[in-house]
């Protein structure tokens, strides 16, 4: 019988436009889900997550092979993505449904999620506290249509709110 190869991952980083395109497309991925997770609605709308009053995060599911691809490279990948020292959102979207954190589906996940934020709290990279939560998964709603692979459906959109925001400025200057 063969072992199931494939995970899941779930990842909140702020605007979920721009954390699949760092995921996507690498040998192992096997698909990415922007979507809702964390809160207290059931099938919330992005109307109503946008007002922060469902509690919550905008989240990218991964799917992968962890024999190609395993979560700890997926957690390599996922903090040069954030500013793991802010608790009020990322970049300029603020509010908790855009906060950082890294929802765990199993205990190994969780083990090495602390493990990889103890490193960076330990690294002296950044100055402030690393307050990315990691959080125990729960329920996910997959977003409207329209924001799937949104990087490659506007891609001048795309580009425009990762520098507007302020998100690749801060990449380029605390994750070279």
């Amino acid at each position: 019988m063969e072992k199931n190869q494939e995970e899941l991952a779930t990842f909140a980083g702020g605007c979920f436009w721009c954390m699949v395109k760092p995921f996507d497309e690498l040998p192992g991925i096997k698909g990415i889900v922007s979507g809702y997770s964390g809160g207290h609605t059931e099938h919330p709308t992005y109307e109503q997550v946008k007002t922060g009053s469902t509690g919550h995060y905008e989240v990218v599911r991964i799917t992968y092979d962890p024999e190609v691809f395993p979560y700890q490279q997926l957690l390599d990948l996922y903090w040069p993505q954030i500013d793991p020292t802010d608790d009020e959102g990322q970049f300029f979207d603020r509010g908790s449904q855009y906060k950082a954190a890294i929802f765990y589906h199993t205990e190994e996940q969780k083990a090495l999620a602390e493990k990889s934020k103890s490193e960076l709290e330990q690294s002296g990279r950044f100055q402030k506290p690393i307050v990315t939560e990691i959080l125990p998964a729960a329920p996910f709603y997959p977003a409207e249509e329209y924001h799937q692979d949104f990087y490659k459906k506007n891609p001048e959109k795309y580009k425009q709110e990762r520098v507007e925001s302020g998100r690749e400025e801060f990449i380029t200057n605390n994750w070279k």
